[in-house]
């Protein structure tokens, strides 16, 4: 066990990684390379916008190439993938596509976001899928290709979720599992199955979808073709694990009584429950519920801007103090030496998304209280207090809709890193803020799932208990009494001024 190695593909929106991890934890190996969707040839001025499966199989593959070169063939014990949800495509026994994988940023299916109403009503769809009407929803895909493109299904022999379409290149073998197929608006997902309904929207049924498979089991072994482009050992085996969100917060280690924001572009603050109660409360104020990686539990959970309004200040404000590390780094000592109120300059970042059916990710925020001494540490600043504003306000909602009272926050993803931001969150919630070493959450629970699969480990119990963590508490200071106060007046701002979501 000692050598024993995971492989990772971790596909995101903006980076695919490949990542070795030891029993242990701790990464082995790292190699990633940009990722991006691309403009389909018949978009137009539309606003289309698609994943190259070929394209991103090639970097994750050159990238795995790069990763086993570095490692002993022996020690590799299991290869799984965790990505981004909502995005998959209609695929042919064979494995080819019969229609591109449609991504999350595409805009053709928002008038069916709004039709789909006529026949379900928001919250009707909320109560049953866990789930608020987001524009780009995989069930409106369906929809959108049974009216649009109608011989892509008939073509197809079964749907599979992108986690799926990348577990196949791999193994040869269809598969999807619930984390991913609870992205889909169209599971029934307090029973963490298809439901007929959502189905129907789209004239389909259960049977256009692969075997269910629980992160952990094996979906097949690696192939001969897929070994020679990946460099790794023909024959181990393919471990099922899915959905990125649901698999940091694994990695994170959350006790029962912990809250887990995943900071990143983007902030997911979640709990992991053993029960789906979704409440009226909880669909007015945007709460989506998820599959958690565990059968019987559940992620409910708010989606909110994050490190993108900072990366926004850093344009702005400090485009002149070296590259992106160096800018931070004189970013955070600057902040550092600015009181907790940024001298009265408070920025309002958008916050969760309305439950419109419309809602798009058009972000307007508002920065108040400047002067004629107002510097860039200062809004600098008033962006992480802001943000973490936002954050409490999210937590303080999540709590009520769902019956949870937090005891501490552990934050993983690379807002994590920045430990004025942790302080500041600690002061804004009077509650310890924990982070652990391991910064890619996401890639330590799949692994763990990984190496459960591979007979490594009996259990993600055990998994879990090898983990070496060195884990960093940021306790409240005596700046929480300020921050309550700001936190006050925060709430106050009308609504008008916030300009949430356009």
């Amino acid at each position: 066990m000692a050598d024993d190695v995971a492989i990772i593909f971790d596909c995101g929106s903006t980076n695919a990684a490949v990542v070795a991890v030891d029993y242990r934890g701790q990464i082995v190996e790292l190699t990633s390379h940009p990722n991006a969707p691309v403009i389909p040839p018949d978009a137009g001025s539309q606003g289309w916008r698609i994943w190259d499966l070929e394209g991103v199989w090639g970097k994750l593959a050159d990238a795995c190439q790069q990763v086993c070169g570095q490692i002993d063939a022996d020690r590799i014990k299991a290869v799984t993938v965790t990505t981004f949800g909502a995005d998959g495509a209609p695929v042919r026994a064979d494995g080819t596509l019969t229609y591109p994988v449609i991504c999350w940023q595409d805009e053709r299916t928002e008038p069916l976001a709004r039709d789909i109403t006529q026949q379900m009503t928001a919250e009707e769809i909320f109560t049953l899928t866990g789930y608020q009407i987001i524009s780009f929803n995989t069930v409106l895909r369906l929809m959108w290709l049974r009216e649009n493109v109608p011989q892509a299904l008939e073509e197809a022999d079964y749907w599979l979720m992108m986690p799926g379409l990348l577990s196949m290149k791999l193994s040869g073998q269809s598969s999807l599992e619930p984390t991913s197929g609870g992205t889909m608006m169209a599971m029934d997902v307090g029973r963490r199955d298809w439901s007929p309904q959502m189905l129907s929207f789209a004239r389909l049924d259960a049977d256009f979808f692969p075997r269910w498979l629980e992160p952990g089991q094996v979906i097949g072994q690696v192939t001969s073709a897929a070994a020679e482009q990946t460099g790794l050992p023909p024959g181990i085996p393919v471990v099922a694990a899915g959905h990125d969100t649901q698999f940091a917060a694994i990695g994170s280690a959350a006790g029962p009584n912990e809250a887990i924001l995943s900071s990143g572009t983007w902030e997911i603050l979640m709990v992991r429950v053993d029960k789906f109660a979704p409440n009226q409360l909880g669909f007015q104020e945007g709460v989506l519920f998820e599959c958690d990686a565990v059968a019987g539990w559940w992620d409910p959970q708010l989606l909110m801007m994050g490190s993108a309004v900072l990366e926004w200040i850093r344009e702005q404000f400090f485009a002149t103090a070296g590259d992106r590390q160096q800018a931070y780094q004189k970013m955070i000592r600057a902040a550092q030496q600015i009181p907790p109120g940024s001298n009265g300059v408070t920025l309002i970042p958008s916050f969760v998304p309305d439950t419109g059916p419309t809602k798009r990710f058009n972000t307007q925020g508002t920065i108040l209280g400047l002067n004629l001494q107002t510097s860039g540490p200062h809004i600098y600043r008033a962006g992480l207090e802001g943000l973490s504003f936002q954050m409490r306000s999210a937590l303080e909602t999540l709590q009520e809709a769902v019956g949870f009272q937090a005891q501490g926050l552990r934050v993983v993803g690379g807002g994590s890193r920045n430990e004025l931001w942790n302080q500041i969150r600690a002061d804004v919630t009077g509650l310890p803020v924990i982070t652990i070493a391991q910064r890619e959450a996401t890639v330590l629970g799949a692994a763990l799932f990984a190496f459960v699969g591979a007979g490594v480990f009996s259990s993600l119990n055990e998994a879990l208990g090898a983990v070496e963590r060195d884990e960093a508490t940021f306790k409240p200071s005596p700046a929480t009494d300020t921050y309550d106060a700001l936190y006050g007046r925060y709430c106050q701002v009308p609504p008008a001024l916030r300009k949430f979501y356009a």
